[in-house]
């Protein structure tokens, strides 16, 4: 593990679409096809291996989104089911980290559990589950329902979620497996124990069928940053992906789930902040703002009007682009991403921005912070957050794909390494290595040690 006094990033590759921008499609430079072929997901993959990032990370969804009717005529809403790719990816990959979104709202923690224990096993210690509860009633209308759950009851099961899924994933000792030939033993029935658990939301009894992972448990992984959101990664995640537009406000937030970590028992370095970063990369910095013009010149004022009347719960349509935003709604009566509800409307409000100018910022980071420049000023900027105790490192959000994955770690990377920053070579072979995170002991063997004294 790295010593506080050294220091390294942590970076995650997050793999959305062919870019995070929601005109990369159009770039010229991207593969629009790419999304459909395996080729461009194990290119992806090993771009960011040979980078040494410590991750990949794949976001979910789990519905068509096109309420203000433009997403599927003009954006790409095609989302790869994240198990079944992430295990693909395995096999062709030898050291970096495999993270998944797995909503809570919409799945059964039995499931989800095995799902992510096999991948672990099977990738030899690199599978990390990112803990999310679903937003939208088009994702509620898939699974029989007219509504998602309020706010409040959502994140109270997603608590209860997580919790069973960490026991059963505990629910097998280490050295549970005996696979004895000569006495017949397989496994030893003391050191394999049921849940039994009820609880408001569900009843388990267990154990898995699957014994404890390379990991122990996979990573836990969360998004939010939400009252109830940093509630829930104080109590439950190793690493948090967050949103911030300030150092400031970077900072404030880093702060204060550290702090809310320790209320909660446990020690600073056992929970890691990462924010996303979308990172335009030029020659020059001129070189770089023209890239993302570009990229801007390629979006439809439809296609960015509905992205951002859907991070702020109102519908935009009809009120002067060039104007001010309407009267918005209070964060309490927001039932979707309060969050980014929160950061886009406070971005709006302290930089006085125009519906079009902040459409713009949203069609482009999707609400995280834009970085320009050429690589020795993407690395100044990377440095100072990493520096000024806003972060332990940085989601990577390329603008488009495979060039911007590429660039960063052609270009940036280096910077970075010879800064001290960041790995020229893994230092393990798991994920939890390459975070510098502890393997967690099983529950059940700290309850039986616990009770034997």
């Amino acid at each position: 593990m790295s010593t506080p006094e050294h220091r390294q990033l942590r970076l995650g590759a997050f793999l959305f679409q062919v870019g995070h921008h929601v005109a990369s499609w159009r770039y010229p430079e991207t593969d629009a096809q790419g999304i459909l072929q395996h080729a461009f997901y194990e290119h992806f993959a090993q771009t960011a291996e040979r980078g040494k990032f410590d991750m990949i990370f794949l976001a979910d969804t789990l519905a068509v989104i096109d309420r203000f009717k433009t997403n599927i005529k003009h954006t790409v809403t095609i989302r790869p089911e994240p198990i079944t790719l992430l295990s693909y990816l395995a096999g062709v990959t030898e050291r970096i980290g495999l993270a998944a979104t797995v909503s809570t709202t919409y799945h059964e923690p039995y499931n989800l559990a095995r799902e992510f224990s096999c991948l672990d096993h099977l990738s030899g210690g690199r599978a990390a589950w990112n803990v999310v509860t679903s937003g939208r009633d088009e994702e509620a209308h898939n699974f029989s329902q007219q509504r998602h759950p309020a706010h409040e009851k959502r994140y109270e099961r997603a608590r209860e979620f997580v919790d069973v899924v960490t026991s059963l994933w505990d629910s097998w000792e280490d050295d549970a497996i005996v696979a004895d030939k000569a006495s017949g033993i397989f496994a030893d029935p003391d050191k394999v124990h049921e849940l039994n658990h009820r609880g408001e939301f569900f009843a388990v009894r267990g154990p898995l069928n699957l014994p404890r992972s390379p990991q122990g448990r996979p990573v836990v992984i969360q998004a939010g940053a939400s009252e109830t959101g940093k509630l829930l990664a104080a109590q439950t995640a190793e690493v948090v992906f967050t949103a911030w537009q300030t150092l400031e406000e970077a900072q404030l937030f880093y702060r204060s789930v550290k702090e809310l970590a320790v209320a909660n028992g446990r020690a600073p370095n056992d929970i890691l902040i990462m924010p996303g970063i979308f990172p335009v990369i030029g020659a020059t910095e001129e070189e770089a703002r023209e890239k993302e013009a570009l990229l801007q010149s390629q979006v439809l004022p439809a296609v960015g009007l509905s992205m951002l009347s859907a991070s702020l719960n109102v519908d935009l349509t009809g009120y002067p682009l060039d104007g001010p935003l309407p009267d918005l709604p209070e964060l309490q009566q927001v039932n979707g991403g309060k969050s980014r509800f929160q950061l886009v409307s406070d971005m709006a409000r302290r930089e006085g921005l125009t519906i079009r100018q902040l459409m713009y910022r949203v069609t482009g980071a999707r609400g995280h912070r834009t970085i320009y420049g050429t690589p020795v000023q993407i690395a100044d900027q990377l440095e100072e957050w990493f520096s000024s105790g806003a972060c332990d490192g940085f989601n990577i959000m390329p603008p488009y794909l495979p060039g911007g994955l590429e660039e960063f770690v052609d270009l940036v990377i280096p910077e970075l390494q010879r800064r001290g920053l960041f790995r020229t070579e893994y230092e393990g072979t798991t994920l939890r290595d390459h975070l510098g995170l502890s393997r967690p002991a099983s529950r059940f063997r700290a309850a039986e040690s616990a009770s034997r004294n």
